[in-house]
């Protein structure tokens, strides 16, 4: 993606897009909501894998979520497309290895950039971990720890 280019629509992905994509993705838009009027991004999320299509984001990522008043009873998890490389100009991956299949699934001379979403919010070449065999504390930190790079996300966006 140019520098000059505006990102105006960004997919966040991880496993089964019930834990980390559904809270990064309810947090960028909540950050956005309350940006003035005329500041316009699409948010979505997305899975690489089929397990969860459907449902909605996994208990305790909503419990998560709601400790920082976002909801994301709205969503309901799907498989990444091969459109989405199209569709949107930026997307996140949640680890080294969901964005090392992204890199791989998407198409040669254009589409979306695709990046590791702590490394893009500038938070360091490091994953975020996935909470779902963990207890409601792993969400709960991973949640703290999207909420904190959303700022980050939001400011480059703004750029």
């Amino acid at each position: 993606m140019q520098a000059s280019q505006k990102i105006q629509s960004v997919l966040f992905v991880c496993l089964g897009n019930i834990c980390r994509s559904p809270l990064a993705e309810g947090f960028a838009q909540a950050a956005m909501n309350a940006l003035p009027s005329g500041s316009n991004c699409r948010f979505d999320s997305a899975a690489l894998g089929d397990w969860h299509i459907g449902k909605a984001p996994d208990k305790r990522a909503r419990i998560a979520a709601a400790h920082h008043r976002v909801d994301l009873s709205s969503q309901r998890a799907r498989q990444i497309q091969q459109g989405d490389f199209s569709r949107f100009d930026l997307i996140l991956g949640m680890d080294a290895v969901t964005t090392q299949d992204l890199e791989h699934m998407a198409p040669t001379g254009g589409g979306a950039q695709v990046a590791l979403y702590l490394d893009f919010a500038g938070k360091g070449r490091c994953d975020v971990p996935d909470p779902y065999y963990g207890d409601q504390s792993d969400f709960d930190a991973v949640a703290i720890m999207l909420h904190a790079a959303t700022a980050s996300i939001m400011d480059v966006l703004a750029d």
